[in-house]
């Protein structure tokens, strides 16, 4: 389990990503008891269509769960973004760190949405993604070569 410094550390950063006009419209549930971590598995698993035996989260024990208010218009966009910036947060603290989908569906159950009232959650959430963190297994892999032409000035 990574330090919980370092899972607080990521959650700022992610907290601290732009959002549409300010809003702030994403909250993160940050999930690092086993017995939870792995009910998000398996529902996670029977989602996708998997074997039960796969672990979608990869062995990573925390999982910070992104979500946004449902109503906002720009919701997938902020979350997304609260994302991107919990991924590079990781990767700069020496962790491992996947983005793994979904929790929209996740938290339109009725079970999930009852696990957002127990933790005080009020409102309509979308789930966004699961940032699942961990210690990387082995050397960091060297990234892919970026595919050229991708970039198109207009001057």
């Amino acid at each position: 389990m990574p330090e919980r410094e370092d899972l607080e550390r990521i959650i700022e950063a992610g907290l601290y990503a732009p959002s549409a006009r300010g809003r702030q419209a994403a909250i993160v549930v940050a999930v690092t008891n086993k017995e939870l971590r792995d009910k998000f598995a398996a529902i996670n698993c029977k989602i996708g269509g998997w074997d039960p035996s796969f672990d979608p989260f990869y062995g990573a024990p925390a999982i910070l769960v992104v979500l946004a208010e449902k109503a906002w218009a720009n919701r997938v966009y902020d979350g997304s973004l609260v994302m991107g910036n919990m991924l590079l947060a990781a990767h700069s603290l020496g962790l491992g760190g996947i983005w793994i989908h979904r929790a929209k569906e996740e938290f339109e159950m009725a079970e999930y949405k009852a696990l957002l009232k127990e933790l005080g959650v009020e409102g309509e959430w979308e789930g966004i993604g699961h940032c699942a963190v961990g210690y990387i297994d082995g050397e960091n892999p060297d990234p892919a070569e970026r595919k050229a032409g991708r970039v198109f000035w207009a001057e």
